[in-house]
């Protein structure tokens, strides 16, 4: 199946083009790219790389589109992320495919979670944007959310369909046309979510996708006088770069950026529990999540208890080839990830926390890929460099705790805000350590993922929301229109220069 989707996408010349203004077409330049099977480390195909050229092109096309798009219905623009929606669900086989291929995915994984997760997003900005208002009043005040305009979208690697989806979603559902960047090294699940807006009939323009890598194409669609708002999830770095860029033209810039999140065991927690399902939740997508919380802050009275927990909780994951069924951790993603991964694990040896499980090198059994070893670090000090930076793999550190306030301090002891747990039996103890917790998310009891529950993060962990209605509001504008009276008159002048303006 792997190799049909190369093959099926390269017959299609779909490897070799952009998707500008509707149509498939020829990058500028002559650059390509190996996309590198993580797996084995072999390369399994080539795309075509834009410029800066083929950023100017798309941004023009979005440009053109947006007069209408962004005075049409928001029920015609339902209709429109409907049938995305459809269409992501009739080919989730491929999507989960290409995104195992291109990022080493379980594919057990890919099915159950990378791609309905990503579908999702699409559903919740159809089902939004049926009831948002975008007019409402404050006495003789009319308030007006209007789209942003052309919106540049720099995606990742980690959640390559969950990400593009996360914005494209309520991108459109708020009117806004879109130029996006994937991650130049899982661009196979993008072009299939090409083929998907096509097929949907995504008026030309409205959606566009530029491959490329950030230094190129990331740094020409940030810069652009005519891009009105950027949004990229990413590394802090590659988050402070694309504002660094965005600053001269004052546009909007969104960011999801890194981070180091907490998940603290209060004292009376169920250690059988908390610690499997915090075990699982932190190396989950193979530890490479930016909220994955890979701090566990338990009390010191009870840290061998929960080392004797996650050790068992470790030995049951499986890690092996992304093509099993019975594999639960494939590799990471690339080269500089694992070279990453294996810096940090002798940083930690180095600094004299304790190694429990997993270490340097491969599994055992793998001589080739990029597999990490599931590592656990215990008696690991807050000051340490593996419990303060983002290591972004399979890895764990327990770190002892004596009070409650100790253990609210250690877990906003990073310069990282974006996710946090709260493990424990008493709710009102809970949610108190919750509320002191400075990040954009806090779980307690390891509730069910929602859609609807505004993402993103304090401190160097990035500003702005996505998800649910925060993230269709994310790529509005508010226009005051004062001296109003009439509500009902209002609504009827803005929907008659509304449809004026589709007309022409």
């Amino acid at each position: 199946m792997n190799s049909s989707i190369v093959e099926c996408l390269r017959s299609a010349g779909r490897l070799d083009r952009m998707f500008v203004d509707g149509e498939w077409v020829l990058p500028h330049g002559q650059a390509r790219t190996s996309v590198i099977d993580p797996s084995t480390e072999e390369p399994v195909t080539e795309i075509a790389l834009g410029n800066a050229q083929d950023v100017a092109t798309a941004v023009a096309a979005a440009r053109r589109a947006f007069a209408a798009w962004s005075v049409s219905s928001a029920q015609s623009r339902a209709v429109l992320l409907d049938r995305v929606h459809t269409l992501i669900l009739e080919r989730a086989e491929l999507f989960a495919q290409a995104i195992s291929l291109e990022m080493g995915a379980a594919i057990g994984f890919a099915r159950s979670t990378q791609v309905p997760v990503a579908a999702e997003h699409i559903r919740v900005a159809r089902d939004n944007l049926a009831s948002y208002p975008f007019l409402t009043h404050r006495g003789d005040v009319a308030i007006m959310r209007e789209a942003i305009g052309v919106c540049g979208l720099i995606t990742p690697w980690n959640w390559p369909l969950y990400q593009i989806t996360a914005k494209v979603g309520p991108a459109l559902a708020a009117g806004c046309t879109v130029v996006l960047k994937p991650s130049e090294l899982s661009p196979l699940s993008a072009l299939l979510f090409a083929e998907v807006m096509h097929d949907a009939g995504i008026p030309p323009g409205v959606f566009n996708l530029v491959s490329g890598n950030g230094p190129e194409v990331g740094a020409a669609l940030s810069a652009h006088p005519d891009v009105d708002m950027i949004s990229i999830t990413g590394s802090t770095r590659a988050g402070v770069l694309v504002a660094q860029a965005a600053a001269p033209t004052v546009k909007r810039v969104a960011q999801e950026l890194g981070g180091k999140s907490p998940n603290v065991i209060l004292p009376d927690a169920d250690l059988a529990r908390a610690v499997p399902a915090g075990v699982a939740s932190g190396l989950r997508n193979v530890g490479q999540s930016c909220s994955a919380p890979t701090r566990m802050i338990v009390p010191r009275a009870r840290l061998q208890e929960v080392e004797r927990i996650a050790l068992e909780a470790v030995a049951s994951l499986v890690v092996g080839d992304p093509r099993s069924t019975q594999t639960t951790h494939g590799p990471v993603a690339n080269r500089a990830q694992f070279n990453r991964v294996q810096e940090m694990i002798g940083i930690g040896i180095t600094e004299g926390a304790k190694l429990i499980c997993g270490g340097l090198g491969r599994p055992e059994d793998l001589s080739r890929g990029f597999y990490c070893r599931p590592t656990i670090f215990t008696a690991v000090q807050p000051h340490m460099q593996i419990a303060q930076e983002e290591i972004f793999g399979p890895v764990l550190v327990l770190i002892p705790y004596d009070s409650m306030d100790e253990a609210v301090e250690i877990a906003n002891g990073t310069v990282y805000g974006l996710g946090a747990h709260v493990q424990g039996k008493d709710l009102g103890a809970a949610r108190a350590v919750a509320a002191r917790i400075r990040s954009g998310q806090v779980h307690i009891n390891y509730p069910a993922w929602s859609p609807h529950a505004p993402f993103g993060g304090y401190k160097r962990s990035g500003n702005g929301r996505e998800y649910g209605i925060e993230g269709i509001e994310e790529y509005l504008e508010t226009k005051a229109i004062l001296g109003f009276q009439d509500a009902p008159t209002l609504a009827t002048t803005v929907q008659s220069s509304r449809n004026a303006q589709e007309q022409s």
